[in-house]
């Protein structure tokens, strides 16, 4: 658990940063005054606490090595350089990271001492701020660190960036020229393939969709996956190296891929998601025609397990609910079908056994969901499992579903709050190793206590910042944000702790897609392709006269 508290000043101060940068180049008689900024030299010119900091050569972001620190015990892997500057100068300082936590900043400079952060970053992400030194400042330190208990962080081309101290640093490149070519080179259903020609100076490059950030990269391609089918996209691509980010590209502009088949329609791009219980546990007792049109997705609950390792079955409860039959079920889910929706089996639930750990069983388990979609109907798959996930083949076990189903397949996920803390969890991974057949993942905020946000700060469930913050994980640790879903309880019965009121839940739909609406926490950036939310469940909405699908719906269904 964080002991230390990044607050937002940070954020703004690195904002503030690279809108200087974006501005224009920096002088010419600015330099690097890192020394060994690349760790090309090994740890030359660096001291790490505890003996936490080594050189690797895979990954870098650039050259042929670079920092690996991994926290451990008391120790948050501390990579310390004492770097020479000049008094009353300012200065931009500037990291690549992956990994881990990881945390950049300067102490000793005379003025206000600075940092910044990120969570788990599967890709190397760019942290910079700003510094200005005192009247009598000759050195800073600057440091990288990690956080306790967190995964092993990697660092590369750290810059210190300004008038030369006089230590000897590495000269310093200028912000690359935008780049040019920017074109489209094949569409999906769900993603867009773009290239472009490389930009003398760059390090990488960063992807935007309508003006937010979704890729990252080294290269001069890249795939923007888990976007809606016959939908009209903008992209823009920017060059990235130790002293910034480009202006933009000229737009350019693609219209994804009909879907292929399926069970009728498409999903609107902001869904809701509602689970449909095959029991009866209290809650009103529904037909799947009984479900409100506001869901988008409905989720049967549940498949079980069978003898067979990995297999699942679904037995339709008649007697539980009124003497339902398999031929109105069936026929309830054409229906559904037919007005655009999606019905999907969900596996898993509080009480569900299934275990994928092997490739016989994600074979079975492949085989047992498409069979059960033959024979029901179904769209597609929910994840809901709390044993734990095998991040290697449960994604093995979808991808082999999703070459029988094709693109038409529905694939969700609802983990856990404590499973979505962090990108090196088993649940995340496995969304991770998915992305790009991944329909939504909706994470159940409740039933869980405190939890840490994406800024290191803890909050308690049942508020706005507990939704918010903790979505922003999702957001900026490699998912899409048409991938993430805010789920919620239908009501207090649903759920045994972390309620909130449709009005808190559509309060941390706008303060993520529009800024407004926000508590404490409020996101750096926003995120309009927002998936939308997710109940438990449409029985325990309609017990409380369907307040919550009336209320979320429509705000779902009207968001940007």
């Amino acid at each position: 658990m964080p002991r230390r508290r990044r607050t937002l000043a940070g954020a703004a101060v690195a904002a503030l940063a690279l809108s200087f940068l974006a501005a224009g180049q920096a002088a010419a008689a600015d330099v690097n005054n890192a020394k060994n900024p690349g760790f090309e030299s090994g740890l030359s010119n660096w001291t790490c606490s505890a003996g936490s900091g080594t050189t690797v050569s895979s990954p870098v972001h650039g050259g042929a090595a670079a920092l690996k620190a991994t926290p451990a015990g008391q120790d948050n892997a501390q990579c310390t350089q004492t770097v020479a500057v000049r008094p009353n100068s300012t200065y931009t300082l500037s990291a690549w990271v992956q990994g881990g936590y990881a945390y950049l900043g300067a102490t000793g400079t005379g003025t206000t001492d600075v940092s910044t952060w990120t969570p788990d970053s599967t890709t190397w992400k760019q942290l910079t701020t700003t510094f200005t030194t005192g009247a009598a400042t000759t050195s800073v330190t600057v440091y990288l660190h990690g956080w306790y208990g967190q995964a092993a962080y990697y660092a590369d081309d750290v810059s210190v960036y300004g008038p030369d101290g006089g230590g000897g640093g590495d000269p310093g490149p200028i912000v690359p020229a935008a780049p040019a070519g920017v074109s489209v080179s094949s569409t999906t259903s769900s993603s867009v393939s773009l290239s472009w020609n490389a930009v003398s100076g760059a390090t990488g490059y960063n992807v935007y969709r309508s003006g937010t950030n979704v890729a990252t990269t080294t290269g001069t391609s890249a795939t923007v996956t888990g976007l809606s089918p016959s939908t009209s996209y903008s992209f823009q691509v920017t060059a990235t190296n130790a002293a910034g980010e480009s202006a933009k590209s000229a737009a350019v502009t693609a219209t994804t891929a009909a879907t292929g088949g399926g069970g009728g329609g498409v999903l609107p791009r902001h869904a809701v998601t509602g689970y449909w219980q095959n029991f009866n546990n209290g809650a009103k007792v529904q037909k799947i025609a009984d479900v409100p049109s506001q869901y988008d997705i409905i989720a049967v609950a549940f498949a079980d397990a069978t003898s067979t390792p990995g297999a699942v079955s679904f037995t339709l409860d008649s007697s539980g609910l009124g003497g339902y039959t398999a031929d109105q079920f069936k026929a309830d889910i054409k229906a559904k079908q037919a007005a655009g929706k999606k019905v999907i089996v969900s596996v898993g639930g509080q009480n569900g056994t299934v275990s994928v750990s092997d490739a016989a069983s994600a074979t079975n388990f492949a085989n047992s969901v498409y069979s059960l979609m033959q024979t029901y109907g179904f769209d597609g798959v929910d994840i809901d499992l709390k044993n734990g996930l095998n991040a290697t083949y449960m994604p093995q076990a979808l991808r082999q579903l999703s070459s029988k189903a094709g693109s038409s397949l529905v694939i969700t996920m609802a983990p856990q709050t404590i499973d979505m803390q962090s990108t090196s969890n088993a649940y995340f991974q496995t969304a991770l190793n998915i992305k790009d057949i991944l329909t939504v993942v909706n994470t159940q905020y409740y039933n869980s206590g405190s939890m840490l946000g994406c800024d290191g700060k803890v909050y308690s469930q049942g508020s706005v910042d507990f939704l918010t913050a903790l979505a922003c994980i999702q957001l900026e640790g490699g998912l899409s944000p048409s991938q993430v879903g805010l789920g919620v309880p239908a009501s207090t019965s649903a759920a045994g702790s972390g309620y909130v009121a449709p009005s808190v839940v559509n309060n941390a739909l706008d303060c993520l897609t529009k800024a407004t609406g926000c508590g404490s926490f409020k996101p750096s950036k926003t995120y309009p392709d927002l998936r939308g939310a997710m109940t438990w469940s449409t029985n325990w909405d309609a017990t409380s006269g369907n307040a919550w699908s009336n209320a979320v719906g429509p705000h779902v269904h009207a968001l940007p």
